[in-house]
């Protein structure tokens, strides 16, 4: 141990508060809280422990703290630090791991539409969920559109839309619709969002078989197709139901082999409606990650009325914020003693693959400090796009901790042209001068995608901003595989093509490549579709405009009947874009 590490350790208060370990560069790597600095923190360098901490505690080179008057202040501090360093070895709960929620606007209008939860944010209405995804999300407020006459605009326009002359809407925009009739469709959205779909299935059922009686088989076969996707959307929650209608959140874990598992249960009016799931490898005392992990979670999810966790965890650190109960029976320790099985279930079934993905990462690392001397933290590639000098585009993808950070992708809409170095000059310099004017974090490593003659262009726009970075190329053979790696030196670094780290510079390479390509298809794609309504007679901007916002995307349009068409648009003007649409077909 390092002297200046001793000396610390000696001298540290017997007091609550936060520790931040630092590496040699004095990048944060670790933030903790404990009720006793001296005693946590010296355990770190005490006794024999598993290899993951062994290398935390070998990556440390110094250490800092602050005191706290109380644990619960030192919990609070710590969420502010790891917020603010997202430390390498750190539980952190990821913000987009939030669930959506279905929000039921207040007015008198009916009105759905979902949310993800920002506490910023002041909602105005009753907020239902959390659901397990937005695909679940989604297709719960398209069973609502298609069942209540909601409102479907998400601003008003000036005139009746497809949705009202479709009978799925009362004309909300243009008609004063009684009060009462507005509640009444409310109030029975409530009880479906609830769970309480029996009255509704019943409806439907009747008028499918009243529409079948008729020889209205289009349409029992519409209502047949929404029965069955109310069932189906509702089996999965029917697995718990109780005549007391109870909500609250249930959590706990379960530690093995020095990982953590830890589950979340949602239940919302005596159902099971979702699961939360984190399973990590575990660098502190199990309760303290918990309990860390619970604050973290509720910064970013509406606070439940009750959280039940297990009597024996010290929850006195998170009783300001939220209503906590222990249980030893009845149907909420029922749930209790369910997360505490699925947490064990789900670590026994991952654990095996979590070391094997350990491993495989621990190579990886060890390739870049083969190759560089070091092992990036933060890494940033670029690649550009376009199709004859036209819809020109820059990709930027993002490797943290040699995984990718999706939330801070970035694509650039480039000026059109053929030169492949004024695309990369163009989209480096603003990445970069960005990163200086708006203090973000920088990389330790950017990968460009090209040969030497990009690699000095990029060289060159960092040494004007005065910035030290390591700058590498991934160029490619002429089969369009990966072949080599260049510095700015235009020294070719070899790397066995069969090992771990040239598969995984492979994979970053086809990554950034695949998010340029797919962004310059999407412009041409949206340019050919916006193409389709040039040179009509008639159709100028704003009609067009008018035309798009009413029906949305050209797809849509072209299978309008041409009566649909004639609701927005002059009749003159409509037949028009029908005939341009249908390639000259007659109305």
């Amino acid at each position: 141990m390092k002297e200046k590490l001793r000396k610390k350790l000696e001298t540290l208060p017997s007091k609550p508060g936060s520790y931040q370990m630092k590496d040699k560069n004095g990048t944060i790597i670790y933030v903790g809280k404990a009720i006793n600095l001296k005693n946590r923190v010296n355990s770190y360098f005490k006794g024999a422990h598993d290899f993951k901490t062994t290398k935390l505690v070998a990556d440390i080179d110094d250490f800092e703290y602050i005191v706290t008057n109380s644990e619960k202040e030192a919990l609070i501090l710590e969420y502010n630090l790891i917020k603010e360093y997202d430390p390498k070895y750190n539980i952190i709960f990821k913000d987009d791991k939030s669930y959506p929620y279905i929000l039921l606007e207040s007015g008198d209008i009916p009105y759905c539409r979902y949310i993800r939860i920002n506490k910023k944010t002041k909602y105005k209405g009753e907020i239902f969920g959390p659901y397990p995804d937005s695909g679940a999300a989604s297709k719960t407020i398209d069973l609502i559109n298609k069942i209540f006459k909601t409102r479907k605009c998400r601003s008003l326009p000036k005139e009746v839309c497809l949705y009202y002359h479709l009978g799925q809407c009362l004309g909300y925009c243009q008609y004063e619709i009684a009060k009462d009739e507005c509640q009444t469709i409310k109030d029975a959205i409530r009880r479906f969002l609830k769970g309480d779909n029996t009255e509704i299935l019943k409806d439907l059922k009747r008028k499918m078989l009243a529409a079948s009686s008729q020889q209205k088989y289009e349409k029992a076969a519409e209502y047949r197709d929404l029965i069955n996707d109310i069932e189906y959307i509702t089996a999965d929650k029917q697995t718990v139901q109780v005549t007391r209608k109870e909500s609250f959140d249930v959590f706990d874990y379960y530690v093995e082999d020095n990982y953590i598992s830890i589950v979340g249960l949602f239940i919302r009016d005596g159902r099971l409606i979702s699961k939360d799931l984190y399973i990590d490898h575990l660098y502190a005392d199990a309760r303290d990650e918990f309990i860390s992990y619970l604050y973290q979670f509720y910064q970013t999810h509406l606070l439940p009325k009750t959280l039940i966790l297990d009597k024996d965890i010290d929850y006195s650190s998170l009783s300001d914020m939220l209503e906590i109960k222990s249980v030893t029976k009845g149907f909420a320790y029922q749930m209790l003693k369910r997360a505490k099985e699925n947490a064990r279930i789900n670590l026994d079934q991952k654990i095996s693959i979590i070391k094997k993905d350990e491993k495989y990462y621990d190579d990886i690392a060890l390739g870049f400090l083969d190759i560089f001397g070091f092992t990036p933290k933060r890494i940033e590639l670029f690649d550009n796009s376009h199709l004859g000098g036209k819809n020109t585009v820059a990709a930027m993808v993002v490797y943290k901790d040699l995984k990718p950070n999706k939330k801070e992708y970035r694509l650039y809409r480039l000026e059109d042209s053929f030169d492949d170095l004024k695309s990369m000059h163009e989209v480096i310099y603003r990445r970069y001068y960005r990163v200086l004017m708006d203090n973000l974090e920088r990389p330790d490593l950017i990968i460009i995608d090209g040969g030497l003659n990009q690699l000095k262009v990029a060289s060159d726009i960092l040494d004007d901003l005065k910035l030290d970075i390591k700058l590498v190329s991934l160029g490619k053979d002429d089969r369009h595989n990966t072949a080599y790696l260049l510095d700015t030196s235009g020294v070719i670094i070899d790397i066995d093509p069969k090992s771990k780290i040239f598969l995984f510079l492979a994979s970053m390479q086809d990554e950034v490549h695949r998010f340029a390509i797919s962004y310059n298809r999407k412009l041409r794609q949206k340019n050919t579709y916006i193409s389709k309504l040039d040179g009509i007679k008639g159709l100028g901007q704003k009609r067009r405009l008018k035309l798009l916002r009413t029906y949305k995307s050209i797809k849509k349009i072209e299978s309008l009947p041409i009566e649909a068409l004639k609701e927005v648009l002059p009749e003159a003007v409509a037949e028009a874009v029908y005939a341009k649409l249908h390639k000259g077909e007659t109305c």
